[in-house]
């Protein structure tokens, strides 16, 4: 199965890409105007041409489509015109502090979505119950940066107990583990506050049908406790839609971590993919769509992974 999906997901980077250079063939922005900037108004037109060419913007979309295929495959990424760099610079830099925040955000969310899912589901229509559920709601409606905004201003602004953004000290450009440890509980808590809506639903109403099947009425019939009912046996098969949850919320997550990292100033990818967004520079905007392609792609393979390791009537090869 995990072959199968490996083989699928070149055809589909391959459409991605092909689509982003597709879009930027017809952008009415010119990258190279981008590129020389003011210069670029009193330069000559065979100088524009030069630079066209530098850049490797001079030929049809499908070849220079092709061209950054055939050299990303041997590492070769290309260079980021907006940030002058080589693309595999920019994401290296990068995309270890996206890591961070999405894996502490989103470890965040399944916990607390759980906990709080599985309390809803043993009383459902009691207060708690009812109070999680018009909560959830509620953050299912609220954008990440107004909830960063309100983060902001609540921990940082009237408690002041946490730094309201970036990932060093003031008067400091050095990144100690003490300076990530006072600025990432911030980003990660508004980050996973974001994603535990679906978690607690999803979790809320699955337990919650598991505990009105008649295996777990048989079990609480026999004396069982009910520790022991809900965790050994409605708890794993009410669970079981949540791994599915885990794939696709994958494309939330990064676009919440985009959002959140912009409100925070954070040194992830977020002001990477606005810049190139912006300033036009389709190199590191094709290099960080594929990378966000194979992030969802991955995410989906592990949740039919977990699905089917934890529900053994699934057949792997059906998935």
């Amino acid at each position: 199965m995990v072959g199968r999906r490996l083989l699928a997901a070149v055809p589909v980077l391959a459409a991605v890409t092909f689509g982003v250079f597709a879009v930027a063939a017809a952008s009415p922005f010119d990258p190279v105007q981008q590129y020389a900037g003011s210069a670029g108004l009193n330069a000559s037109q065979e100088t524009l041409e030069q630079l066209r060419r530098n850049l490797g913007v001079d030929g049809p979309f499908p070849e220079r489509w092709w061209h950054w295929v055939t050299h990303a495959l041997s590492g070769d990424l290309g260079n980021s015109t907006a940030l002058r760099q080589p693309v595999s610079q920019v994401i290296a830099e990068r995309l270890g502090w996206s890591v961070v925040l999405c894996a502490a955000g989103f470890l965040f969310a399944v916990v607390v979505g759980t906990a709080l899912g599985v309390a809803a589901a043993r009383r459902r229509g009691g207060l708690l119950d009812r109070a999680v559920t018009s909560v959830s709601y509620a953050l299912e409606a609220a954008p990440p940066f107004w909830i960063g905004l309100l983060g902001i201003w609540f921990f940082a602004v009237q408690l002041d107990v946490l730094p309201a953004g970036g990932l060093t000290d003031s008067g400091s450009d050095t990144v100690t583990a003490g300076a990530l440890l006072r600025h990432l509980p911030l980003p990660a808590l508004v980050l996973g506050i974001s994603q535990i809506p679906w978690f607690l639903l999803y979790v809320r109403q699955g337990v919650g049908d598991a505990l009105e099947e008649d295996a777990v009425r048989g079990a609480r019939s026999r004396g069982l406790a009910e520790r022991t009912v809900l965790l050994g046996h409605a708890l794993r098969s009410g669970l079981l839609p949540v791994l599915t949850l885990i794939g696709s919320r994958v494309p939330e997550l990064i676009t919440g971590a985009l959002l959140v990292e912009t409100v925070f100033s954070w040194p992830g990818i977020a002001s990477a993919t606005v810049e190139a967004a912006t300033s036009t520079d389709f190199p590191l905007l094709a290099a960080l769509t594929t990378l966000a392609t194979v992030a969802v792609l991955l995410g989906n393979l592990l949740s039919d992974l977990l699905y089917g390791l934890a529900d053994p009537r699934v057949a792997m090869e059906e998935m």
